[in-house]
């Protein structure tokens, strides 16, 4: 375990190539508060982060002298885990591709993170099998759990969920576990599984075995990427990352016993698409403040898609709403949050963009776009494809950014400012042509002071400290 803090210096990209947001930016194209403090004020209504921060964020980033991650003055991290050590159970190496996570309060002040690993059948290091916590032998992917103490020391970090596979995102229930989620749609036979693939894990960070490896199969078979859950109605809100045409769909599922704990989800329930009318295709819509009401929920055919895949199934004469790249989804106030990461017209999009954030108010049936991310709107936006997102307990969203160049983990206030908060300093690629991975997972402790995130590649847990309400 390390730690350092950061130092007083340039807040330059230390040789990284300037990316066209930053080319922009130094020709003076500002004034993000103007452009958006309307649609964004919408993003944090009715919940914590309604005294948000106003004034920008904490400053510049200061060059990180151990090469790992660049932050503000006054804010320090510690590498809770790496891929590749030894896990503290003895059950094998850290495994690779640290993606979406979530942290969960445990006794005396404790904290419990559940960490995805977005393994394929060809994982740099595959999470362990461990018998009783193992779906598909010949899965890859999984979760990890670490236990922190009140002072954020590593006490345990163990194996969760084993044997399944491409764990991207998920999201956090109500009461206190995790649903990791597959992003894929191989079935039995294809890439040397045994079991079909694309469903829905519980997971309990706390006690992994009390939850085992039992995919949820009535919230679908699809290409999921996010959840969100409806703390009152126990409702489960689904995005699909899909990446071919047609693109992926917008589910919710409405399980047979809303709430009540772990075996809740299990009981079954029924699965449905969102369809806007008027609407087959989100990328179509460019304007932010754009609403629509009436929106229905339409019974998916086939949810365990036998025979062919969701999106592709037979949805009536009305058809269904699509969208590409539809990724994080969080819950807020009373509404529910989902983001697509970008639109290409030249990959089969209706139209462009570079990032939008919906919202959804069940009260209301209406969807509202809420944000739309790039050049074409303000270049200071954060990043050219929003990801993983999550609110602040100080005030505002967290942004984590999957593009080219510079990687970083943005902040917005509720007047629309936007900031940097964190930067990759981990260089995979070449001193002449330079890699940086994604950030995920990006989630804050229960009493709000530490903010943990992954670096994807190579596979970096930080908890993340300092003057968080400044």
């Amino acid at each position: 375990m390390s730690e350092t803090g950061s130092t007083a210096g340039s807040a330059t990209d230390s040789g990284s190539p300037a990316t066209r947001r930053q080319v922009l930016a130094r020709s003076g194209a500002l004034g993000i508060g103007i452009a958006f403090t309307g649609a964004l004020s919408e993003l944090f209504a009715g919940t914590a982060a309604a005294q948000g921060l106003g004034h920008g964020g904490y400053g510049p980033l200061v060059p990180d002298p151990d090469g790992l991650l660049d932050l503000p003055e006054g804010f320090r991290y510690r590498v809770l885990s790496r891929e590749g050590d030894r896990l503290r159970s003895g059950e094998g190496p850290v495994p690779s591709n640290h993606d979406g996570m979530a942290a969960f309060a445990g006794r005396h002040g404790r904290v419990h993170l559940v960490r995805n690993h977005e393994n394929r059948a060809t994982g740099r290091v595959p999470v362990p099998a461990v018998e009783g916590l193992t779906y598909d032998p010949a899965g890859k992917g999984g979760c990890t759990a670490l236990t922190l103490d009140s002072r954020g020391r590593v006490l345990s970090e163990r194996v969760a969920v084993a044997g399944t596979a491409v764990n991207c995102a998920g999201g956090p229930t109500p009461w206190g576990t995790w649903l990791t989620c597959e992003e894929t749609e191989d079935k039995a036979g294809t890439n040397g599984y045994a079991k079909d693939h694309g469903f829905v894990f519980e997971v309990d960070g706390a006690d992994p075995r009390r939850t085992g490896a039992v995919p949820l199969t009535a919230m679908g078979r699809f290409q999921h990427e996010a959840i969100a859950v409806d703390p009152k109605r126990g409702v489960v809100y689904e995005t699909e990352d899909a990446f071919q045409r047609p693109f992926g769909l917008f589910y919710r599922f409405l399980p047979d016993k809303p709430l009540g704990g772990t075996g809740s989800l299990r009981a079954g329930g029924r699965l449905q698409a969102m369809r806007v009318p008027g609407v087959p295709d989100l990328s179509s819509i460019r304007e932010t403040g754009a609403r629509f009401d009436g929106v229905e929920w339409v019974d998916v055919p086939d949810p365990q898609a036998v025979h062919t895949p969701i999106r592709h199934q037979d949805f009536g004469p009305k058809g269904i709403t699509h969208a590409q790249k539809l990724e994080g989804c969080y819950w807020g106030g009373r509404s529910v949050y989902f983001v697509s990461s970008f639109a290409r017209s030249a990959e089969g999009s209706a139209g462009d963009h570079y990032g939008q954030i919906w919202r959804y108010d069940p009260d209301r049936r209406r969807l509202t776009l809420v944000v739309v991310f790039g050049p074409d709107t303000d270049v200071q936006l954060p990043g050219e494809s929003p990801d993983n997102i999550c609110l602040a307990p100080g005030g505002g969203l967290m942004v984590c950014e999957d593009g080219g160049g510079a990687q970083h983990v943005y902040g917005v206030t509720r007047r629309g400012e936007v900031y940097a908060l964190a930067r990759n300093r981990q260089n995979t690629g070449t001193p002449e042509d330079p890699e940086w991975g994604e950030f995920a997972g990006v989630a804050f402790s229960p009493d709000g002071r530490t903010m943990y995130v992954n670096c994807y590649d190579p596979g970096t847990t930080f908890a993340v400290t300092g003057p968080w309400r400044r």
